[in-house]
C-alpha cells in the first residue's frame, strides 16, 4: 500500500477519522434545525392528542348515557334521581373539591358501588366513564397525591329535588320573570316537549367548580340575556369546547363562544366565586335552552 512521504497508515487513518466528524459550527445548525422540526410539531402533536381525549370523552358520555337510558327502562320509564345531597345515593353520591380529608375525591365507591350509584350496575362499575381524560385534577391527601374520580355531573332538570330553578336559589337571583315555572323531568316521556334531541342529560363541568352530581343553570332566554348568571360552569378542556350527552342517546363535543365560558383550570374550588355574573353570554342561553322549558 502506498502512502505520502512522512505519514504512515495509522496516522492517515486517524485523519480520515477527523475528517468525517462535524464541527461545532456544523453541529450548532443541526441542533437549530432540530428545533425548528420540533416546534412545527409539537402544536400539532398538541392537537392531535387534545382529539384523541374528545373522542374517548365522546365514548364516555355515551358509554353513560346508554346506562342511563337502560335504568329508564327497567324503572317503568322513571329517570334515575339526580340527588343534590352527598349522603343520599343518585345516579353518582358524593361531592367534589380539593380538600385532602374529603374521601369524596377519590372514593370509587360512590361510583361504582350500586348501593350509592344507581347506574353502577349499568356501566359494569367501571370508574372510566366518570371522567374526561382531558381532567388532570388531582387531591393532594396524607397518602399521597392522586387524580380526582369524576368529572361528569347531570342537568338538575333530570329528577332533582329542584332547589335552583323552582327553588328559592333560583328565583333569589333575580333574573327570572315573576311567576315563572319550569319543567323538572321524572320520566322519559316528560322529556318529549324538549324533545329528547335537545335536552342534555350528562356535562363534562370544569373542574374546578365541580361539586355535587348535579349541573346547575339558572334558566333565562333572548329577553333577559343581559341578566344571565352561571351557576355551573362546563368544561372547555377540548380546545375551547366539552363534551355533553342528550336524552337521546347521542353525545357530541360543544364549542363555548363566550371567553367567560372558557376559563383555564386553575385546580382550586374558590375559582368557582368569580363566575356567576357574565352579562349577555350566549353559551348561558344555549344551556339554558337545552336544560328545560318555561311552564309558565
Amino acid at each position: 500500500m502506498k502512502t505520502s512521504p512522512g505519514t504512515s497508515g495509522p496516522e492517515r487513518g486517524a485523519q480520515r477519522v477527523k475528517k468525517a466528524g462535524l464541527t461545532l459550527i456544523e453541529m450548532l445548525v443541526v441542533i437549530a434545525i432540530i428545533a425548528i422540526l420540533a416546534s412545527m410539531l409539537l402544536p400539532s402533536l398538541s392537537k392531535a392528542k387534545t382529539k384523541a381525549q374528545g373522542i374517548q370523552c365522546l365514548s364516555n358520555l355515551r358509554q353513560l348515557q346508554l346506562a342511563w337510558m337502560l335504568y329508564a327502562g327497567d324503572f317503568n320509564d322513571n329517570l334515575v334521581f339526580n340527588a343534590l345531597n352527598p349522603t343520599i345515593s343518585g345516579w353518582v353520591r358524593g361531592c367534589m373539591d380539593f380538600n385532602g380529608s374529603n374521601p369524596d375525591n377519590t372514593n370509587i365507591a360512590n361510583l361504582t358501588n350500586p348501593k350509592y350509584a344507581m347506574l353502577a350496575r349499568y356501566t359494569a362499575s367501571s370508574i372510566n366513564v366518570y371522567k374526561c381524560p382531558a381532567d388532570k385534577s388531582t387531591v393532594k391527601t396524607r397518602g399521597g397525591v392522586y387524580p380526582r374520580v369524576r368529572s361528569l355531573s347531570m342537568a338538575q332538570a333530570m329528577n332533582s329535588s329542584d332547589d335552583w330553578l323552582n327553588g328559592s336559589y333560583g328565583k333569589g337571583l333575580g333574573i327570572y320573570p315573576a311567576g315563572a315555572k319550569f319543567m323538572i323531568f321524572r320520566k322519559m316521556s316528560d322529556i318529549d316537549p324538549m324533545p329528547p334531541t335537545k335536552a342534555f342529560v350528562l356535562i363534562d363541568e370544569h373542574p374546578d367548580g365541580i361539586n355535587y352530581g348535579d349541573f346547575a343553570v339558572a334558566w333565562t332566554d333572548a329577553a333577559n340575556i343581559k341578566k344571565a348568571h352561571i351557576i355551573d360552569m362546563p368544561a372547555s378542556s377540548h380546545n375551547g369546547a366539552g363534551g355533553l350527552s342528550f336524552a337521546d342517546g347521542h353525545a357530541e363535543i360543544h364549542k363555548w363562544v363566550d371567553p367567560k365560558t372558557r376559563p383555564k383550570p386553575l385546580y382550586r374550588s374558590d375559582a368557582w366565586s368569580t363566575w356567576h355574573t357574565t352579562g349577555a353570554n350566549l353559551d348561558v342561553l344555549y344551556l339554558a335552552e337545552h336544560t328545560t322549558y318555561r311552564l309558565q
